[in-house]
């Protein structure tokens, strides 16, 4: 009686051992990658994602965040994701995807009290395209707000270049800065400092968070507030990665992505203006915002042409419900 007794103390043991086995080796660990530095506000996103995450799942699933593109450039977001470098990374203007790479940096005039049901429905139009090329959205990077404007001195007409070297990060960009009379340059956002200081641009788009992180503030101090733009840097996740979660994390996992969205919006809203407070109060900076009048002109002056590449790179369906979706957020 006692062996049998031993023996089922053994093989209880023994399934509780194998048990704990199998929960740790169930735990994931999920590698995001972002361009931003810790001292980005958008950073704490971040971690806000990742706590959300493993609280959802109970501890199965855990966010390791590497910021400062520590793990791969600015350009090679789809390749680190396909390729496993990161799990989720900022997705750039890549040409696989593009109906994003042509949508996801606009010329429009929206209301930003929506914006987060605004980049919702955008992620949902463009799920399908990240699908076939084995991604999926996760978290919306909405730029729109502080997407602006540099130079070292003040521009009177941001619509008259006369051909200064602006940096760009895009296909939209490129073709904003050469219809008013610029050169386009490609210069990733860690290499802006540098470019900037040592003259190789005239002047820089990029956002004011990222701007203000980078401590551009010293180099370029003229800033022109223009906000010509509809901007989404979406952090998508590899798709297989994502299909070994269970349905119960999968959930989690997107549910976790749109609530970190709504708790740094308020915070980065504040933290971008404080940047341009203390640049213009303390720094030397002069924030200059264009008259609604010269917006509306910049923005009409490529919108037309821009639609073309739009209606080309999408097709007339998709681009036709991505119009509507800007029309439903206008002023």
């Amino acid at each position: 009686m006692l062996k049998t007794t031993f023996k089922y103390l053994l093989s209880g043991a023994a399934a509780t051992a194998v048990l704990g086995a199998s929960a740790v080796m169930a735990e994931t660990t999920i590698r995001l990658s972002t361009y931003v530095n810790e001292i980005d506000v958008r950073y704490q996103g971040f971690q806000k994602f990742g706590e959300l995450v493993e609280a959802k799942t109970d501890g199965r699933v855990k966010v390791q965040i590497f910021p400062s593109a520590t793990l791969h450039g600015w350009s090679e977001g789809v390749d680190a994701v396909q390729g496993g470098v990161s799990d989720i990374s900022w997705i750039p203007a890549d040409k696989r995807l593009p109906c994003y790479r042509v949508t996801s940096l606009y010329p429009v005039a929206i209301n930003l009290e929506g914006q987060i049901e605004l980049d919702g429905e955008f992620a949902d139009l463009i799920r399908p395209e990240a699908a076939k090329v084995s991604l999926v959205p996760i978290i919306n990077s909405n730029y729109s707000y502080d997407q602006e404007w540099w130079f070292e001195e003040r521009v009177e007409d941001i619509g008259k270049l006369d051909g200064k070297l602006v940096r760009s990060i895009g296909p939209l960009v490129s073709m904003m800065i050469e219809a008013w009379g610029g050169k386009p340059v490609f210069v990733a956002p860690k290499e802006v400092f540098q470019s900037a200081e040592r003259g190789v641009v005239d002047g820089i788009n990029m956002g004011v968070a990222t701007y203000s992180s980078w401590k551009l503030w010293s180099v370029m101090p003229y800033m022109v507030n223009a906000n010509l733009f509809y901007g989404n840097v979406s952090y998508m996740m590899n798709k297989s990665k994502f299909d070994s979660l269970s349905p119960e994390d999968q959930k989690a996992v997107l549910e976790a992505g749109q609530e970190s969205e709504v708790w740094l919006k308020p915070r980065y809203e504040s933290w971008v203006n404080e940047r341009v407070g203390d640049a213009v109060m303390k720094g030397g900076g002069a924030a200059v915002s264009i008259p609604q009048e010269n917006r509306m002109a910049l923005i009409n002056s490529v919108q037309g042409s821009w639609d073309k590449e739009v209606d080309a790179a999408c097709g007339g369906e998709l681009a036709g419900k991505i119009r509507d979706l800007f029309a439903k957020h206008a002023p």
